[in-house]
């Protein structure tokens, strides 16, 4: 089991925990905030299977089907997980509403003292577990570009905010006995929870309409062009994109005239390699095309390019092989 899919089940057993715990304490004491963390813990519950099946799915090689690799499942799997926090949140406000209305009609609201103690010792527990798993999530997130992984930490690390608000809530109500600070907290965790989607659904959601590489990995790649500048005219229709942990490059490198062909393939590949070097997990397509006298970069004179020694020294070389040749 490599480590991807370790943390990502260690999110699934965690959330499993914490769901079933908060819950039955969520019930027993009639507190809608415990109530509504245990109906998030439950959403990222299925969400941490989610990822789970994204990272196994993602790491196969590409195949006759998926020719590019299977990376974008990551992508599909953090805007699904973005979905059920919407749908977790709704639930939460729709809750929370509906207790505040019976609490000011006199019709509920109450939260037992053994309630309240429990429901303070879970979201202590909660909080600090959430911020054990998320963390080793991230990290291993970061380090393999995982977004299924980022996801899931997400959910956990909104989860420590959120535990941390409805204890600091119950014990609010301890002091002070007014209950309709529980279904307020409540519907602040919602909130966080919404901002929590958004951010992850433009993250994940992005590659899956092959938006380009942020502008500091592209210019990375120019980076790096600008380094074997003495070798190529110029380059043009740099496109880019990610699919999951993959990044996709291609562009036209424009090379002189009469440079031999092996020596064009060699240019490309340590291009390719030191691109691949800067960005790890990096995938490069380079179109190699002569230059002409189109090329504004390559003005012609007397039928040889001017501005090019290697054009004219490779012309010249021609020349001397093949007499009458008047390219």
């Amino acid at each position: 089991m490599d480590e991807k899919t370790q943390v990502a089940s260690l999110s699934v057993a965690s959330n499993i925990l914490l769901t079933v715990t908060k819950v039955a304490v969520g019930l027993l004491s009639g507190s809608v905030s415990i109530l509504s963390e245990g109906i998030h813990s439950g959403i990222d519950l299925v969400a941490a299977f989610i990822a789970l099946f994204a990272v196994k799915r993602s790491g196969k090689p590409a195949d006759s089907c998926h020719a590019y690799g299977h990376g974008k499942i990551e992508n599909v799997s953090g805007t699904i997980e973005a979905a059920l926090i919407f749908v977790a949140a709704l639930m939460i406000i729709i809750e929370s509403i509906q207790k505040i209305q019976e609490i000011i009609l006199g019709h509920g609201g109450h939260v037992s003292d053994l309630g309240l103690g429990l429901g303070m010792l879970i979201m202590g527990i909660s909080a600090i577990l959430n911020m054990i798993v998320s963390t080793r999530l991230m990290k291993v997130a970061k380090r393999t570009d995982s977004v299924a992984l980022e996801a899931d930490a997400l959910h956990l690390r909104t989860d420590v905010y959120t535990s941390g608000g409805v204890f600091v809530g119950l014990l609010m109500i301890k002091i002070t006995g007014w209950t309709i600070i529980d279904p307020i907290i409540a519907l602040g965790v919602a909130f966080m929870i919404i901002r929590a989607a958004i951010d992850l659904t433009k993250k994940a959601f992005a590659p899956l309409v092959d938006v380009s590489l942020p502008d500091e990995e592209r210019k990375i790649i120019a980076e790096v062009l600008q380094l074997y500048a003495d070798e190529f005219v110029e380059f043009h229709k740099l496109r880019t994109r990610k699919a999951g942990p993959e990044r996709h490059v291609d562009l036209h490198l424009v090379v002189a005239k009469y440079t031999p062909i092996v020596d064009v393939h060699e240019l490309c590949d340590r291009i390719e390699e030191e691109i691949s070097q800067k960005l790890s997990v990096t995938f490069v397509l380079i179109h190699a095309e002569p230059c002409s006298s189109r090329d504004v970069a390559c003005p012609v004179e007397d039928g040889l390019a001017s501005s090019c020694q290697r054009c004219r020294l490779h012309n010249s070389e021609i020349r001397n092989q093949k007499p009458g040749v008047n390219e």
